[in-house]
């Protein structure tokens, strides 16, 4: 008994100092060796200031800027609160969110015709935190981002060809464009 004792405490200090001292040391040295950046969270600076993060979505109201997917994350972009609305298809509160979200953006961008509204600029992500959109919804904001900053449609078109993203290693998943990156790049020309 005293035998099996001493073996089983001898594993537990083994196992505890291999996975919980020795493997988390050498990944994180890894990844500070490889992937600095992403290691760090993937910050973004203004004048070696911290506004955000390329990999979290982030909430913009003013008229000039691109708008993210919309957010369900506690009251919106929430890190600590994760998560989407889990509301179903036929749930009276996404239908009405949605609607609204779509006479919105009609609104903000005044697109008076039957033009469809791309998905992602209406309904939240899995996370509440996605910080990209799709081409097309990024496409659909041009003039308004455009007309507010006072620059023409090629500039805010060629920034938006600059921050699209592929299909990770060209097949997985689909052309997004990062939020943040587009309306820093935005701010540093105008």
């Amino acid at each position: 008994m005293k035998r099996n004792f001493q073996t089983a405490f001898l594993m537990l200090l083994m196992m505890t100092l291999l996975t919980g001292i020795i493997y988390p040391l050498a990944a994180t040295g890894l990844a500070q060796l490889f992937f600095r950046e992403k290691a760090n969270g993937s910050i973004a600076y203004i004048n070696k200031q911290p506004v955000g993060s390329y990999l979290i979505g982030q909430q913009y109201s003013d008229p000039k800027y691109f708008q993210g997917r919309p957010s369900s994350a506690g009251t919106g972009y929430d890190a600590a609160a994760s998560s989407g609305s889990n509301l179903g298809s036929t749930n009276q509160k996404l239908i009405s969110d949605i609607t609204n979200r779509v006479s919105e953006i009609r609104s903000k961008n005044r697109i008076f015709d039957n033009a469809l509204i791309p998905a992602d600029l209406v309904t939240s992500s899995a996370s509440g935190l996605d910080p990209h959109i799709s081409p097309a919804g990024a496409t659909l904001q041009i003039e308004r981002v455009a007309r507010e900053r006072g620059v023409s449609v090629e500039v805010v078109s060629r920034v938006v060809l600059e921050c699209t993203e592929e299909p990770q290693w060209g097949f997985m998943g689909q052309a997004r464009v990062n939020v943040l990156k587009a309306n820093m790049l935005l701010d540093q020309l105008h």
